[in-house]
């Protein structure tokens, strides 16, 4: 299962569609980015179609998204986090989402902590709070054997915040690199994770500018930095497809 092909044939051969007449079960939500353009890529579609139907959705950047261009002296950390989360805002408002429900925890791009780190109860503690202020039905966040770091450590903060609630939202999560750099270790097993599908074509243009919008990651907006990362067409093309895939956990009996 070596392509990203392969692995989206075996977990659309597993998805059970969900309906569009009815998107109840998720209601409100938050998204978890840990990047501006994460939230997009993983979830425009469906934010869109949320949004359609009088839903609130919020969105929470984790990480700076400093990394993406760490050598280049024309946009150095401050300026690119705020072209960043000027981005960000942007795409929100593509989708329809208020500016207003963007929050930005702004930890370091590519050292969101583990458990194991000594600033893991600080970021667990201010995650928490903003889940208790937005108070979502249903959370989504980055698949937790996604292959870059950061997600994982979203997920793992989510996790931990989880732990300590009163509640329990519904939690979904999304795939981004699982695609591209993936393994057969980091795939969801069928005995572990139920895999859902929200088809998205109705709003696809409406997603791609979403993406669009995060014009310092797709395009070569900024060309002074030769190791800089870049959404290529061909990275990008793992999104083409008119749904999107979310994995939820099996309760065991």
């Amino acid at each position: 299962m070596s392509s990203g092909m392969d692995k989206k044939h075996v977990l659309d051969e597993r998805a059970h569609p969900i309906d569009l007449a009815d998107l109840h079960p998720i209601g409100n939500a938050l998204i978890i980015a840990p990047h501006p353009d994460d939230e997009s890529l993983g979830c425009g579609g469906t934010i869109a179609l949320l949004r359609q139907r009088g839903y609130e959705v919020y969105v929470l950047f984790v990480s700076d998204g400093t990394m993406s261009h760490p050598n280049s002296p024309s946009y150095p950390a401050d300026r690119l986090r705020q072209v960043r989360e000027a981005e960000a805002l942007e795409a929100l408002t593509q989708l329809h989402v208020p500016v207003s429900n963007a929050l930005f925890m702004r930890l370091k791009d590519r050292q969101v902590p583990i458990p194991a780190q000594a600033s893991f109860p600080d970021a667990v503690a201010q995650m928490r709070q903003l889940l208790i202020d937005v108070n979502p039905a249903t959370v989504f966040v980055p698949w937790r054997r996604d292959p870059h770091p950061d997600h994982r450590a979203s997920w793992q903060i989510l996790n931990a915040v989880l732990a300590g609630l009163p509640y329990q939202p519904r939690v979904l999560e999304y795939l981004i690199w699982l695609w591209e750099l993936g393994d057969e270790r980091d795939m969801p097993g069928p005995e572990e994770m139920r895999v859902w599908q929200v088809p998205i074509g109705l709003v696809m243009a409406q997603r791609d500018e979403a993406i669009a919008a995060h014009r310092s990651q797709v395009t070569r907006m900024i060309d002074d930095d030769p190791t800089a990362f870049y959404l290529s067409p061909e990275l990008l093309a793992h999104f083409n497809a008119p749904r999107e895939l979310f994995l939820e956990a099996i309760q065991k009996e």
